[in-house]
């Protein structure tokens, strides 16, 4: 068992926490949240409690944190838990420019510590399917990604919080939604080449934006269209077509409580079968593959050169949202 210290419980720490619960492998012993708030939630769920991330860092019964705090402070706070010998689990985004995931994963490279990423859409088992159908040349090659990952949940937050802040979370649908498709997209057709984007806000107030439209090219030729918006009501899709045939997966809820998937697929010459897949702990999926990685059980799924990978194109991806040309990756 690997005893954790979660950092930050704010919406999806508090998940986190929730879902660890049932968990075998990963047991979250302490709270850190430097808002009183935070700490309340943590002691609900039987965590000891402190406002200090360093007490995590000197607790000797903690093997592992659990980033949840906001984008800003994750690269200083893997390369300290890496220098005290803690394993490092990192909610989306890892971070925000080159110079800091190059730091963060030469922390981890220099102290021999296993570092995990929140991408938990990677762990759904009809993606886990797509992946190994494209990889084995059922679907022919693969040509081109279609994505949306949309929710209206920052609605309903006050302005202040940090989630809406441009310079807390730039580019505000992708930090929230749209990198997880940058992943699945990294995931499916390797290392991006170059990307172009437009971020409008149209249906909110939000200062960084609520309606993010992304094309990425990659090395191999192959596109990625990909779409996140925060100011319409929850919508989940994901296309992969290719030479001989498709397949696309659609969230029937948010990952955050999932209700299953329905899945198309169609070969040419044949009628499209769709099929539903039931629902899924994808999120402890993800954080017990990175426990069994700790413990030597199993490799983590989610190479360093994967991860760099997301960061710079999250980078070039702000750059565009800004300038308007296409930006190298």
């Amino acid at each position: 068992m690997i005893n954790a210290a979660i950092v930050g419980l704010g919406w999806w720490g508090r998940t986190i926490a929730r879902d660890l619960r049932q968990s075998d492998l990963i047991r979250p012993v302490l709270g850190i949240d430097p808002l009183e708030g935070g700490r309340q939630v943590a002691s609900e769920f039987g965590l000891r409690t402190s406002a200090r991330f360093e007490d995590a860092l000197e607790d000797p019964s903690v093997d592992a944190v659990i980033l949840c705090s906001p984008h800003r402070f994750h690269a200083d706070q893997i390369v300290a838990a890496a220098k005290a010998g803690k394993h490092i689990f990192c909610e989306k985004p890892l971070s925000t420019t080159g110079a800091e995931v190059e730091r963060a994963i030469a922390a981890v490279k220099a102290a021999g510590v296993q570092l995990g990423i929140g991408h938990e859409r990677r762990f759904e088992p009809s993606v886990i399917d797509l992946r190994k159908r494209f990889e084995e040349g059922e679907f022919g090659t693969a040509l081109l990604m279609e994505a949306n990952f949309s929710q209206d949940k920052f609605l309903a937050l006050p302005p202040d919080n940090w989630r809406l802040s441009p310079t807390e979370s730039p580019v505000g649908p992708l930090s929230a939604t749209g990198i997880h498709l940058v992943d699945l997209s990294i995931a499916v057709f390797g290392r991006p080449k170059e990307v172009w984007a437009r971020l409008a806000t149209r249906g909110s107030s939000f200062a960084n934006g609520d309606t993010l439209a992304i094309t990425i090219g990659f090395e191999n030729g192959a596109t990625a269209l990909l779409s996140a918006i925060l100011a319409t009501p929850f919508v989940g899709r994901f296309a992969v077509y290719g030479s001989k045939g498709w397949m696309e997966i659609r969230d029937r809820t948010h990952p955050e409580n999932p209700t299953g998937w329905d899945v198309t697929t169609i070969h040419r010459g044949e009628e499209p079968v769709t099929v539903f897949a039931p629902p899924h702990p994808a999120v402890r999926d993800n954080l017990e593959s990175f426990a069994q990685a700790v413990m030597g059980k199993a490799p983590y799924p989610v190479r360093l050169e994967e991860m760099e990978a997301n960061v710079r194109t999250f980078e070039a991806i702000t750059r565009s949202a800004a300038s308007g040309r296409v930006e190298p990756v």
